[in-house]
């Protein structure tokens, strides 16, 4: 008698969880539904970007919009360099944004190593007036900027926008510095033991350690020096010093009817370092985004 009354109990409890099972498939399948969604909206400016890259300029009259070209004209990517310099625009900015990515990568790990590892009276004081300078906005800095750059002989040259990068990141420091308080002070007691000097300790043993953070400090850097068109604006002059985006904004006024196709063209050859820099370093940007959010 007792099996028969505990029956009942069972097929509730047999029926509530597979209510639950469907319930989360439900919810999986919906939250999978959103991102596909998202990730649709996202890229159709960049659809759209590809296909412009490809049509021609009697394609892209047509109203509405063909959705595929006609016509694929590849020879969009050789019109670039026609009017304008594009490939001088490129070197200057590869040399401009490896030089600020190196510098960056060398004075943020630097400095956010003293502050992680060493007590000192002031530390927190030091560190508080460092972040505060992320507050300051960029126009209550860019004209006092400019006059030191001037009297120094710098403008029109690649100084302002690499030379500053040299000196760390308020940003990038505060990064690497919550990456170095997770590693033990273990290995810098044994360093200290075996002789290594505070510089070697932080080359040969803080930076291997964290080279996810690196990773992570090298992209946004990169990222933010590729696309820098405000600072290259205010101090290149000469065209033989303009870099990407200075140039790309430049090549309108060089045509009559603007070619879309060609500039989408540009656009699409600009893309091709930040994408290859992602995907080489992804597993440690991600690795580095996890870590240095866990302290």
């Amino acid at each position: 008698m007792s099996n028969l009354e505990s029956l009942p109990e069972k097929n509730i409890k047999t029926k509530k969880i597979s209510f639950e099972n469907h319930s989360d498939l439900i919810f999986k399948i919906l939250k999978f539904a959103l991102l596909i969604t998202a990730t649709v909206v996202m890229l159709i400016p960049v659809y759209y970007l590809f296909i412009t890259a490809l049509k021609s300029g009697d394609e892209l009259k047509k109203i509405p919009p063909t959705l595929f070209p006609l016509e694929i004209h590849i020879e969009n990517f050789l019109k670039v360099g026609e009017r304008v310099q594009f490939g001088r625009y490129y070197l200057n900015s590869i040399i401009v944004s490896v030089l600020v990515v190196i510098g960056t990568v060398l004075a943020s790990s630097f400095v956010g190593f003293g502050f992680s590892r060493y007590n000192v009276k002031e530390k927190k004081v030091l560190f508080m007036v460092l972040l505060s300078t992320l507050m300051l906005p960029l126009p209550a800095i860019i004209i006092p900027q400019f006059l030191l750059f001037r009297n120094f002989g710098w403008v029109d040259s690649f100084l302002p926008l690499i030379v500053p990068s040299f000196f760390g990141s308020a940003y990038m420091i505060f990064l690497v510095r919550q990456f170095f308080s997770t590693l033990p002070d273990d290995l810098f007691d044994a360093a200290k033991i075996d002789g290594c000097s505070e510089i070697r300790t932080w080359w040969n043993i803080a930076l291997p350690l964290c080279k996810p953070a690196l990773a992570t400090i090298a992209i946004f850097t990169f990222l933010w020096s590729w696309n820098d068109y405000f600072s290259a604006i205010i101090y290149l002059n000469s065209t033989e010093h303009f870099t990407l985006p200075q140039g790309m904004a430049s090549m309108i006024s060089h045509y009559r009817i603007v070619p879309w196709n060609t500039l989408m063209a540009a656009a699409i050859l600009a893309l091709l370092p930040i994408l290859l820099l992602f995907f080489v370093a992804q597993k440690y940007f991600v690795e580095g985004i996890v870590l240095t959010g866990i302290k």
